[in-house]
């Protein structure tokens, strides 16, 4: 054993202990060119070190990460989890400049930076876990001896290090602050074979909320990372998500520094832009007052067939230009997937010249909207593609890209195995509209995987969400069936929920109560809002309850003593350990025709809000509808019969909602049917009845039920007995 490894053994004994394990090569100075030094178990995770002054070659460094692997990969951790090959770090120690190795396969340190390796914002396992880890290596490292010292009283150590008294502390700090943060180690053994898994092309990994989606793809980076050289791109069409998302890849990947891009997708292109030189003017303001002389322009005709000026906004934006669908004859042939509210030839004319209107008044100012500046990007990379390019890129809620953004992507990423992955839920889409991923020309036959576990919200927290009508049937981003919340498994039991409804006067005093009463450290969780206007009315109200709080667009993911605030846009793809949600009956309730569409997109936000919440749920209603002439302090029996028996307000609880129009409250089914009847003796009820006998298949008998029973997508009413005419017919 030479003079460095001794020092540096030396110093990583002295603070080994209850947190921290040590298991050293007795074979030292080591020659087989494939074993570590040695194995530092602890707070941060799982290092293999090699102590050397003289760095390894990259393949004789894969060497040892393939041994440290193929000895710690399934090592059992919490809810059927297992210890992830991609989480085990090789460490070199030696007397250099310490600066981090460029390729990702090790972190290189000195004997003056080792204090990096115990960073308390690094701390993600418990005592509990990092025994458990220790005494499977022991039995499964040969060649291999535990060495740990009995902690004396001793002077404080350098600052950054742990010492013993605070170890306690810390452990009790992190099972309140992080105690979902294992997944930097542990992986179900599904979610550990996506991430090792060799595709030939773009991949897709789709799933209900809370299922693991974006850890999958975290570690499936790194994994990334050690098989190539180049620059790696995590992107997402939310704007507060990537800054969130870094900090936790450095804590997981802090081998890669440097080398992995974490931006929004639109953030992506105007830096992109910017170094080559192409013009864009993207201004809000200017876009909104073009596009408000345009409405002013064709109003008369499109407010008769939906006054909602909102409808035809998103149109424009997501149908029209988020499609690129550049003539009339193109938008007319349209399918206008995600879109409800039918659109005739001669209605879809007068669409095309709101947009027409409207490019000429951005033409004429000079502006860009946000469209126009994915399509100049589209159009640069195809002109000049990118000097070096990525080895991999990974889209992060890829179901609200429009898309012109997946063709962007598809571009950017190019051909190749293992190049594009897409990560995305279609139950969480929080913007109108929708695509496949064979529109955008990635196909993904063979290459796509469905997570069904949930590992982030607690039993009650998933039992409140899995409650809300939220469009309970989806498509796995190309077509096929999906999976929903309502069918995912839940992985953790306990949580709590809670819910309030009241009027606006009442609002301050129930939602400072809330926060004051969180059973988490405030910095640890969020309120969310759908709606700009209760989000500066919600602001306010802490401001002058003495609250701090910390807008999302600008959270990190570093602790800051402040509850985080925004809309669920900006909530996409984050989770807290405890959520206040708070939903305004008034502003919720706009518009005629397409009122089922934005009913849609409501429950869909709803179940954003709700399983952003690890632990806790803090459900509140603003409900002003009945306060006319009743006192606040009492609200009219209307707004408390609204509330349903499970807490929830019964338009948006899957159970108890009204029944759609012409559908009776009771009705029938057969055992295997796929229809909702008001009439047991219905004309085509009987028929498909009589077909079913002459083909020689089961008959199934009927079953009454409650249509509050009939999960959301299970059944459709029957277009015989659930019309208008037959309910005339018979009295109703």
């Amino acid at each position: 054993m030479d003079s460095l490894q001794r020092n540096v053994l030396t110093a990583l004994l002295s603070r080994t202990g209850a947190a921290w394990r040590l298991l050293v090569n007795r074979a030292l100075p080591s020659n087989d060119g494939r074993s570590a030094d040695a194995f530092l178990i602890g707070r941060t995770g799982v290092l293999a070190l090699l102590i050397t002054d003289k760095g390894p070659d990259d393949e004789a460094a894969r060497q040892v990460l393939r041994h440290a692997k193929e000895r710690f990969a399934g090592i059992p951790g919490p809810r059927g989890r297992s210890l992830a090959e991609s989480a085990i770090h090789l460490v070199v120690v030696g007397s250099g400049a310490g600066q981090p190795h460029q390729d990702g396969i090790y972190w290189s340190l000195t004997e003056s930076s080792l204090d990096r390796v115990f960073r308390r914002d690094a701390l993600h396992l418990d005592q509990r876990l990092v025994a458990r880890i220790a005494e499977q290596a022991e039995r499964r490292l040969r060649g291999y001896r535990p060495l740990a010292v009995q902690q004396l009283d001793r002077a404080p150590e350098a600052e950054g290090l742990l010492d013993p008294s605070e170890l306690i502390e810390d452990q009790l700090g992190s099972a309140q602050r992080q105690s979902f943060d294992s997944w930097l180690t542990f992986l179900h053994p599904r979610q550990n074979a996506i991430v090792k898994r060799d595709y030939s092309g773009p991949a897709r990994i789709s799933g209900p909320a809370g299922t693991g989606k974006t850890v999958v793809a975290l570690h499936r980076l790194r994994h990334l990372a050690r098989l190539s050289t180049g620059p790696l791109l995590f992107t997402t069409y939310v704007h507060s998500l990537p800054s969130v998302v870094k900090t936790a890849f450095d804590r997981l990947a802090p081998e890669l520094e440097g080398r992995a891009e974490f931006t929004n997708l639109h953030g992506w292109v105007r830096r992109f832009l910017a170094e080559r030189g192409v013009p864009v003017n993207v201004d809000r303001r200017k876009i909104d007052t073009v596009f408000s002389f345009a409405w002013m322009a064709y109003r008369e005709r499109l407010q008769l067939i939906e006054p909602n000026v909102d409808y035809w906004r998103t149109e424009l934006d997501r149908v029209i230009k988020g499609r690129g669908i550049t003539t009339l004859d193109r938008y007319v042939a349209a399918a206008r997937r995600g879109r409800i509210l039918p659109l005739n030839a001669s209605q879809r004319e007068h669409v095309w010249g709101l947009y027409e209107h409207y490019q000429r008044g951005l033409a004429d100012k000079g502006v860009h909207d946000y469209n126009d500046l994915i399509e100049l990007g589209h159009a640069e990379v195809v002109r000049c593609p990118l000097e070096t390019p990525y080895a991999a890129v990974v889209v992060d809620e890829v179901q609200d890209i429009t898309l012109g953004g997946l063709k962007l992507l598809r571009v950017l990423a190019g051909d190749g195995p293992n190049k594009l992955l897409l990560v995305g839920d279609g139950q969480q889409q929080v913007y109108p509209g929708g695509w496949r991923l064979s529109d955008a020309g990635i196909p993904i036959q063979g290459r796509g995987e469905i997570l069904k576990v949930n590992y982030r919200n607690r039993a009650e927290v998933l039992g409140f969400a899995q409650r809300i009508d939220a469009t309970n049937r989806v498509d796995d981003l190309d077509g096929a069936e999906g999976v929903t919340l309502r069918a995912a498994e839940s992985a953790s039991d306990g949580g709590a929920t809670a819910t309030w409804r009241g009027t606006s006067r009442e609002l301050p005093d129930a939602l400072v109560g809330a926060v004051r009463t969180l059973p988490v450290h405030r910095d640890h969780a969020a309120l969310i809002v759908f709606h700009r206007k209760d989000l500066s009315r919600c602001t306010e109200i802490l401001r002058a309850a003495g609250i701090p709080t910390l807008a999302l667009e600008h959270y990190t993911g570093e602790a800051d003593e402040k509850l985080k605030i925004g809309t669920v846009h900006r909530a996409k793809g984050l989770d807290f350990q405890a959520v206040l949600v708070l939903e305004n009956i008034r502003e919720s309730v706009t518009g005629t025709q397409a009122e089922e569409e934005r009913r849609e997109l409501r429950g869909r936000q709803h179940l954003v809000a709700a399983t952003r919440a690890r632990d806790f749920l803090w459900w509140g209603v603003l409900d002003d509808t009945g306060t006319g002439t009743a006192s606040p302090a009492q609200p009219e029996p209307q707004a408390k019969e609204a509330e349903c028996v499970h807490d929830m307000p019964i338009s948006w609880c899957s159970l108890c909602r009204k029944p759609p129009p012409n559908v009776l409250p009771h009705g029938y089914r057969t055992g295997e049917g796929n229809a909702y009847h008001n009439d047991p003796d219905c004309t085509w009820l009987r028929k498909g009845q009589g077909r079913a006998h002459r083909q020689g298949k089961n008959v199934h008998d009927l079953v009454r039920l409650a249509w509050g029973s009939v999960a959301p997508g299970e059944l459709e009413p029957c277009e015989f007995c659930c019309s208008s005419q037959w309910m005339r017919r018979h009295g109703h």
